[in-house]
């Protein structure tokens, strides 16, 4: 889909409908490489639906016996790494929930589809991280200043149990966490949850070995300090893709030297690049060509050049632009250099 003469994009408008297609136009005449799609796009969330699943099922179980351990034990460090479960489990369902949603197909009205639903799940897991690392900041204070005792045996047979399961959760999840912020998410939470086991056992261990009654508290306050770090990073993900920053290894300033670079480009302006869910980065662009260039090779070997250009250097198939010859960029309102 590409801009008419006249009209600006803004960021998140006029993406292309699929790998290198563009429409440009130049006095009036138009060249267009669209193609219509009715389905759903497909999000890198979407393709490790299965491992999510699975990650979900062995969080569940995690869960339920960590809750019974801590009752049975008294171990603060068991019932926060547990209520760190089950924030697990809330943004597991979260992403699984969003990567159906994200499968609907686009819409007169929703023309990208519901693909930022991932994002949208990926930013609430971490205002739920969040809330749990400041209760167990708080709870972790809370029993330095008055200490419990613990039962260590049980404590340590129930970190254990934890720590194997997240193990295999982590390994579930490995391969899609570099494509999908979404199992980014997920996969950060269960390295997190792997450490909190990891410091169940040794707070255990510690006031098996030398009473000191302080150590669980300690432990707890530990997976607190594990859980903010990560969520600040995962917000600041999701805010960037939802505010439609330019996807992240992606120079505009480069992008900018190599379109000016084409031989026949005069200026370029209305320059965007945004993401529109993970995987899916986009650019629009329009660009003042040469009109004697224009009629030399024409706007379809002007389009494949452009294309090929930033197909070859930056992480963006997806393009939109708007060849213009110049003086035209005068004619439009509220343009943005």
């Amino acid at each position: 889909m590409g801009a008419g003469i006249g009209h600006h994009h803004g960021p998140g408008q006029g993406a292309a409908g699929g790998d290198g297609q563009a429409q440009g136009r130049g006095h009036g005449h138009g060249h267009g490489h669209g193609h219509g799609h009715s389905h759903g796009l497909a999000t890198a969330g979407g393709a490790h639906r299965g491992r999510l699943r699975i990650a979900l099922s062995i969080t569940l179980l995690v869960l339920a016996t960590e809750v019974a351990g801590s009752l049975l034990t008294g171990s603060l460090a068991l019932l926060a790494d547990a209520g760190h479960m089950a924030t697990d489990a809330v943004g597991l369902a979260m992403a699984l929930l969003a990567v159906h949603v994200a499968a609907r197909p686009p819409s007169e009205r929703r023309t990208f589809g519901y693909a930022r639903a991932e994002i949208l799940a990926a930013g609430l897991n971490a205002l739920l991280l969040l809330a749990v690392g400041v209760f167990i900041f708080y709870e972790g204070i809370r029993r330095l200043i008055t200490p419990h005792g613990i039962d260590g045996g049980p404590t340590i047979v129930f970190g254990v149990i934890g720590l194997v399961a997240n193990s295999v959760s982590l390994v579930v999840l490995m391969a899609g966490q570099k494509e999908s912020l979404n199992v980014r998410a997920a996969f950060l939470e269960v390295l997190s949850d792997a450490f909190g086991s990891l410091a169940v056992v040794a707070a255990a261990a510690v006031y098996l070995v030398s009473g000191w009654r302080q150590a669980d508290a300690v432990a707890s306050l530990l997976i607190g300090v594990l859980i903010v770090p990560r969520t600040w990073q995962l917000m600041r993900e999701a805010l960037d893709v939802l505010l439609e920053a330019a996807p992240r290894g992606v120079d505009m300033r480069q992008v900018r030297r190599h379109i000016e670079g084409l031989a026949g480009v005069e200026g370029l302006h209305d320059l965007h690049a945004w993401t529109i869910t993970s995987g899916l980065p986009v650019l629009s662009a329009h660009v003042v060509v040469s009109q004697d260039v224009l009629d030399a090779v024409g706007y379809e070997k002007m389009l494949h050049d452009l294309q090929g250009c930033l197909g070859a250097h930056f992480d963006v198939a997806h393009c939109t632009f708007q060849l213009e010859p110049a003086g035209h960029a005068a004619h439009e309102p509220g343009m943005c250099r």
